[in-house]
């Protein structure tokens, strides 16, 4: 999978090929779903695991956001792959949080992680996953140097803006029907940068309710 995203030129980046070799996709996939195929996989709960491609851009978007030590915010973090790929980047001195809305997806992942690599540092409690609304973030552990958001926002949510670290980034997709994946860098003043990095179709980052009933 990550040889074919790298002939393919998804991934250029020698650490997040490390990265996403060493975090099993297989133990992050339903039973009975092929895991290294390049295409999104239905999670239950109208809720998706990304394409292996997006997961490698949203690395590679981050990467610099991603080093030893640095804090790392996943919202809507279903299975917790993502989450636990954050964790190895920035290692047992650094915090990758999870929040996903969904307890029956926070609990899976949690025993998805424990079968990984990440495994470790679940333990030692550098990387946690929580219930809750992650249009409100996590803020016990922010600022954060780079926050994933993996569904689509109609606007990017202010309480995110705010938990970034100045010299932070965060990738979201935002729109309805057309979406943009946005990379939103925090400038050190604290200022605000946005750019349109791809077209991508993410579930709606919306709330419980009505993710369960499919609006």
């Amino acid at each position: 999978m990550v040889e074919h995203l790298q002939h393919y030129g998804v991934i250029s980046s020698k650490k997040v090929a490390e990265v996403m070799e060493t975090i099993d996709r297989g133990l992050f996939v339903p039973d009975g779903t092929p895991p290294y195929v390049d295409s999104p996989m239905a999670i239950g709960y109208n809720a998706t695991i990304s394409a292996p491609h997006m997961h490698a851009t949203c690395l590679q978007l981050l990467e610099e956001n991603l080093q030893p030590g640095m804090h790392a915010l996943d919202v809507g973090s279903g299975t917790g792959y993502l989450t636990a790929c954050f964790a190895i980047m920035v290692g047992p001195q650094g915090r990758a949080v999870g929040v996903e809305h969904i307890p029956e997806l926070v609990a899976s992942s949690i025993k998805n992680i424990e079968k990984s690599a990440a495994a470790p540092l679940l333990k030692e409690g550098s990387l946690s996953v929580h219930a809750g609304d992650g249009r409100q973030g996590w803020p016990e552990c922010a600022p954060y140097d780079a926050i994933h958001v993996g569904a689509a926002a109609p606007e990017i949510p202010q309480p995110l803006i705010d938990q970034l670290k100045p010299g932070g980034r965060m990738v979201i997709p935002v729109g309805n029907i057309f979406q943009d994946l946005k990379v939103v860098d925090k400038n050190l003043d604290g200022s605000i940068s946005v750019r349109s990095e791809t077209s991508v179709r993410y579930v709606p980052l919306t709330s419980r309710e009505a993710q369960l009933r499919g609006d």
